[in-house]
């Protein structure tokens, strides 16, 4: 029997509280990559349940950085209203340490969210939204206590009013991706629907059947996103 090990991350670290891991192409020498990614995950759940499309990422020449939101994981703390400013902060520490300038946000659910709002803070360049979940509905869920994750409600819910999915999207002037699975139990498809409607110039892939995190690691669609964000990322002045 052959044992398949899975890559790991070429340098954790932790930044004003925020644990993450940065993953990096293979037989790159010396030379730094194209382009980063900044991966972002749901909420409840870990830097280490994304690490799969880090390693996708770094097959298809980019960096990546994937971390726990404050509350989740080994990051310290509660989730706050500077959680736009800890996506930017990422963006920041991507580019520091694996020399690259255009990055790219690649979210799921609470994180696509987050990618959307905190796209102009990040400064990045291309975003893949899989399956967003609206202030709205995180609004709610906060107020109906469905979240496990160490939260100050009062900051949380202050940046969710101030800051809608919608008008974030609109305000966009890169490329967006979103992918969002028809069966999604959990922040129905027509969302991202009337995102795309929002913005016509985005690309929406809608999967039949599936749940809330099956597009998250199929492996199809994780290559689908890498090539989204390779390909537009590398066109990005100053990438490379």
């Amino acid at each position: 029997m052959r044992t398949v090990r899975a890559e790991p991350p070429v340098e954790t670290g932790t930044t004003d509280g925020l644990a993450w891991a940065r993953f990096a192409p293979a037989g790159a020498g010396d030379a730094p990559p194209a382009a980063g990614v900044v991966v972002l995950h749901g909420a409840d759940s870990t830097k280490e349940n994304h690490a799969d499309f880090a390693r996708v990422c770094a097959a298809h020449g980019l960096a990546a950085l994937v971390f726990d939101a404050r509350g989740h994981g080994a990051s310290g703390g509660t989730l706050d209203g500077r959680a736009i400013d800890d996506v930017a902060r990422m963006a920041d520490t991507l580019r520091e340490r694996a020399g690259v300038q255009a990055v790219g946000l690649r979210g799921s659910s609470m994180g696509a969210y987050l990618a959307l709002v905190a796209a102009g803070a990040a400064r990045a360049g291309a975003v893949v939204a899989i399956c967003p979940a609206p202030a709205l509905g995180l609004a709610v869920g906060l107020r109906a206590g469905r979240f496990a994750f160490g939260v100050d409600r009062e900051g949380l819910t202050a940046l969710l009013e101030a800051h809608n999915e919608t008008d974030a999207a609109r305000a966009l002037d890169v490329p967006l991706l979103l992918l969002h699975a028809e069966g999604d139990e959990a922040v129905p498809v027509e969302l991202s629907r009337a995102l795309h409607a929002a913005v016509p110039a985005s690309r929406l892939v809608v999967v039949p059947g599936g749940h809330h995190r099956s597009i998250q690691h199929d492996p199809e669609l994780q290559g689908e996103a890498a090539r989204f964000l390779a390909g537009h990322l590398s066109a990005r002045p100053g990438a490379g």
